[in-house]
Parts: structure tokens; C-alpha cells; sequence
């Protein structure tokens, strides 16, 4: 494929792959351990550098995941690959570190209704929860990320107020965050709307260089709003391999940004990206054969066809 570079955007995107935690987390069968370790094995030999590994949430809210322990001790670790886990409180973050873990995210919300929904709290109690999580994190010389869903909408509020993002996101980064990955959970931004968020959070102090995104395609907005953000100085791009998960909480969402896809448009701008792509997609028809159905992303469609 030739690579038609356009001016303004970045020259290398790092990828934070997110499937094995929140893809295998919204899928109705328990993937055995085994199968998620050859993932994680699978996506790091075809060049992905940032693996979000599992999640240390009770397992009575996310079966999927209750192996994280076991699948931690199993999995092999190739070196130079990170390997971040999402922790919701401080038994999470307890669980991590006895796994020797080095880098967590924690999990927020930009509207009240999903905070509810997601953690049973207000906004101010759940970041009253996280601030001791990500105080001892740091004292552990732990790397933590935050994610802030409902960025865009919501779909018990509609639309949610920059402002009020904005909001959200500047206390997560004063509670001593390194990285912000804003969350499309339903799906519903565009590029317009993308670009304001990024500008408002810079205006806020909280720049480009701190900021990720995270694309659910329930619109087909997902890659025009990758677009966007690289346009907006942003070069960290969560996505899922083969495009499969979503929110188990949000109803109306659907899968993941594709890596594929992602990958795709990435090399076609002449932008970097380390990841093998025939390699990726093989990974992904994989673990849809072992999640007995057909992987809903067009790149990995389209390179099977020519199989």
C-alpha cells in the first residue's frame, strides 16, 4: 500500500490495544486462560507495544475477567511491552501490585447516570475513591492512566456539555494522572466535536501530549474522529483487535475501534505505527474462531477474502 502523507499530522502513533481487557470483557464466553495468553503472546509479535492486559474489577460484575491473577502468572512478557491493567479501588489496586504490575488505569465518568450505573457512586465519590488509588500507584512507582466514558453523550443524558467533561478530566489529572483517554462510549462524537474537546482540555492545561482517545464506531465516526484528534496534536489511539468488545453498561454501544482499521488508515498517512498488519489480522481471525463468530473488522474482512 502506498502512503500518502497530509501535513499537520503526527509522524508515529502509539496504539494502546485495550482487546484482551475490554474486548474479552463484554463477550458473553469465558475465553480460557490459556487462549488469552496466546492473545497477548499473538498481539505482541505483531508489533504491539502497549497491551492492556485484564481487569482487577470483582468478579461478580465482570466474570469474563476473574482469571486476571492466573492469566498475569501465565502469560509470557516480551520485553519492551507494556502491560496496564484497570483497577477500580484499592483492593484492585491491592491485586495488581501482588502481581507486579507497573502501570494501572483507573475508570471514570463524565456524567452522573453512568457513574451511577458503572460504579454505584456520584461523580465526587468515585474520584473521592480513586484518590487514594492513584496516591499509592504513585508511591509505588506505578504509571496510571484515566479513562473518562461518556465524553461525547450519554445515553440516559444525550448530549454532555464540554464543560462538564472538561471538568471531570482536569480533577482525574490533579489527583496525579500521566495519560487522559477520552471515551466515545456510544459512539456518538464527530470530528467538530472531537476537535472542541481537545481544544477546551488544552485551554484547561491539559494538553495533546497527556491525551489519548478511545472510538466506539456505533455511528462510523470512528476513524474520521481518530483523524481528528492526530489533526489536534494527539498521538495515542486505544483500539481493539479485530474490533471486538464494547461497554457491558452502556446498551447502545457497539464494538471497539477496530487496530486493523486503525492501522490501516495509519500506514496510508505514512505514519508509524511498529505493528504488522498481516500479522494482526491473522491474530484476529483467531480469537474470532475461538469466539465462534466472524470478526466485525472491514480490514481483517477484507485481507481474509484475499486468503
Amino acid at each position: 500500500m502506498s502512503a500518502f502523507p497530509l501535513e499537520g499530522l503526527p509522524e508515529r502513533v502509539t496504539i494502546h490495544e485495550v482487546g484482551p481487557r475490554d474486548g474479552l470483557q463484554n463477550e458473553k464466553a469465558i475465553v480460557p486462560v490459556a487462549d488469552k495468553a496466546e492473545f497477548i503472546a499473538r498481539l505482541a509479535d505483531a508489533g504491539l507495544r502497549t497491551i492492556e492486559a485484564t481487569s482487577f474489577v470483582h468478579p461478580k460484575w465482570v466474570p469474563q475477567l476473574a482469571d486476571a491473577e492466573e492469566l498475569l502468572a501465565t502469560m509470557t512478557r516480551a520485553e519492551g511491552v507494556r502491560y496496564p491493567v484497570l483497577v477500580p479501588n484499592e483492593r484492585g489496586l491491592d491485586r495488581a501490585l501482588a502481581s507486579g504490575i507497573t502501570e494501572i488505569a483507573v475508570f471514570a465518568s463524565a456524567t452522573e447516570s453512568f457513574a451511577r450505573r458503572n460504579l454505584n457512586r456520584t461523580i465526587d465519590e468515585s474520584l473521592e475513591m480513586f484518590a487514594p488509588v492513584v496516591g499509592r500507584a504513585r508511591e509505588n512507582g506505578l504509571w496510571v492512566r484515566a479513562y473518562v466514558s461518556m465524553c461525547f453523550g450519554d445515553p440516559w443524558e444525550g448530549e454532555v456539555p464540554v464543560e462538564q467533561v472538561v471538568s471531570v478530566a482536569v480533577r482525574l489529572m490533579d489527583l496525579g494522572c500521566s495519560q487522559l483517554s477520552l471515551g466515545d462510549t456510544i459512539g456518538v462524537g464527530t470530528p467538530g466535536h472531537v476537535t472542541a474537546l481537545i481544544g477546551a482540555l488544552t485551554e484547561a492545561g491539559v494538553g495533546a501530549d497527556r491525551l489519548a482517545v478511545h472510538f466506539h464506531d456505533t455511528y462510523g465516526q470512528a476513524l474520521a474522529n481518530t483523524l481528528a484528534a492526530l489533526r489536534c496534536g494527539v498521538t495515542v489511539v486505544d483500539s481493539s483487535a479485530g474490533g471486538i468488545g464494547g461497554c457491558p453498561y452502556a446498551e447502545s454501544a457497539t464494538g471497539n475501534l477496530a487496530t486493523e482499521d486503525l492501522v490501516w488508515m495509519l500506514h496510508g498517512l505514512g505514519i508509524e505505527t511498529g505493528v504488522d498488519l498481516p500479522k494482526l489480522a491473522a491474530t484476529s481471525r483467531w480469537m474470532a474462531a475461538r469466539l465462534g463468530r466472524p470478526s466485525p473488522s472491514r480490514v481483517v474482512q477484507a485481507l481474509s477474502s484475499k486468503d
